[in-house]
């Protein structure tokens, strides 16, 4: 029997194929996904990957043999999945493994209108049913099995991101994309086209090996070639996608990256125009200038835990109009409180086109504090170095803490937030000051104590 244990994680299911799970383990969860969400009808897509229409294929079989009717988009980015969820008003899932190496696979799973299914709002009961049934044989199937179409709906798509942001009436600008061989390629001809942007394509040909380097854009290593690209060609601003094209990370005219909590603040402010006094959601690690940002321009912060399935929740529970984080992911309330990577880029560029000005110039009002980075240290007992930093900071004079989300320490200066990996022996630090000198003396002093 599968060790579902490796597989199912907080939010997804996510490992290497076809060592982990293949198409008969994906049969029986498009199996339990119809059974858990007690749906007559559902939505799946795919990404580039080798692996990924044969595993989409065995889920719209596992479905369909309960009696379910299986909408497939094909080829997708995840935001274009949840946008099909939205749209159709039906579960959906997408297989993908994001940005992780090319024998990996997985699938991201939503209710209705792209709500998240995690493991405290269905996925325990997914596996629990593929076990189950992966120990004692294949579920009973309906008396009628439900039927499996195609549908496009790229166009729908990029329609409805256009009808969110104007971009007709700005100045014509020269963007290059780098889509990493990722889903980007697929989805940004068909939102850009019509558009007042010079396209650079950099990666556009869907290839799930990932020959040119890993669709990571937060690896300051995968954007290389796209800062190199603007800078010769005298681009206007540069955009890179992850794997699946549900993040998008920018770079300014200058080649230099733009920190996503600065992208945060600029889309909160733009929403904010549009729906004066809303609610913007921000993660623990995000900057301080979020909030600032959020309250300068009438709206109302609110801090909640690193991961999609919170942001997502607290979407859904405060009504909130935009979230942020700092791993450039960005969720919407006109896209169903999903997230989506091209949304937030179609506002930077709206922004940008607005006005004469670099984007170094518009993005600096919002760049305001010096930040470390995430670092990974690897340990071995994470909860007893958790509390040995606990300890060297709780009688810190004028230091508060909270444990939101791990340990944040917070002073008039500076602050940092030391969290555990979920899946890894890791424990990440995010420090941010108010100058750079500050800012590498709490982290080689945390660094420290950490790695003892």
């Amino acid at each position: 029997m599968p060790d579902l244990s490796q597989i199912v994680k907080a939010y997804d299911v996510r490992g290497v194929v076809p060592d982990q799970w293949d198409e008969s383990l994906a049969e029986l969860f498009g199996a339990a996904f119809a059974r858990v969400t007690d749906a007559d009808a559902i939505v799946v897509g795919h990404d580039m990957r080798p692996s990924s229409p044969g595993l989409a294929r065995a889920f719209a079989r596992g479905a369909a043999s309960l009696g379910v009717d299986v909408t497939e988009i094909g080829l997708c980015s995840t935001d274009q999945l949840y946008f099909a969820s939205g749209y159709l008003n039906l579960p959906g899932a997408m297989f993908t493994a994001s940005h992780n190496p090319a024998r990996y696979n997985g699938i991201k799973m939503c209710r209705v209108g792209a709500a998240p299914i995690g493991q405290d709002s269905g996925l325990a009961e997914i596996r629990a049913l593929v076990e189950g049934w992966a120990e004692g044989g294949a579920p009973e199937p309906a008396a009628e099995a439900g039927t499996i179409a195609q549908r496009d709906v790229l166009d729908d798509y990029a329609a409805h991101l256009r009808s969110l942001v104007d971009l007709t009436a700005i100045r014509p600008l020269k963007v290059v994309v780098d889509a990493g061989n990722g889903m980007g390629g697929h989805t940004v001809p068909t939102v850009f086209e019509g558009l007042p942007l010079e396209l650079d394509a950099l990666y556009f040909e869907l290839d799930g090996t990932f020959p040119n380097h890993e669709a990571n854009p937060l690896d300051p290593k995968n954007i290389v070639d796209l800062q190199a690209r603007v800078r010769e060609t005298g681009a206007d601003i540069g955009l890179a996608f992850d794997g699946d094209a549900d993040r998008c990370f920018v770079v300014d005219g200058r080649g230099e990256p733009v920190s996503p909590s600065a992208i945060t603040a600029l889309v909160a402010s733009r929403e904010l125009a549009k729906h004066p006094g809303g609610t913007v959601i921000h993660n623990c690690i995000t900057s301080w200038s979020v909030p600032e940002v959020v309250k300068e321009n009438g709206g109302t912060p609110v801090r909640t835990r690193v991961g999609h399935s919170f942001i997502k929740a607290e979407m859904a529970r405060s009504g909130a109009i935009f979230g942020g984080e700092h791993s450039a992911h960005y969720y919407f309330r006109d896209f169903w409180n999903a997230d989506t990577g091209m949304l937030a880029a179609l506002h930077v560029l709206a922004a940008l086109g607005g006005q004469k000005g670099p984007l170094s110039d518009l993005v600096a009002q919002y760049d305001r504090y010096a930040a470390s980075g995430e670092i990974n240290s690897t340990v071995d007992d994470q909860a007893g170095r958790m509390e040995a930093v606990k300890a060297a900071y709780e009688r810190r004079e004028g230091a508060e803490l909270d444990e939101l989300d791990g340990l944040t320490v917070t002073t008039p200066n500076w602050w940092f937030n030391l969290r555990p990996s979920n899946t890894e022996p890791l424990l990440r630090l995010n420090v941010e000051a108010r100058d750079q000198e500050t800012a590498a003396e709490v982290r080689d002093e945390v660094l420290a104590i950490v790695r003892a």
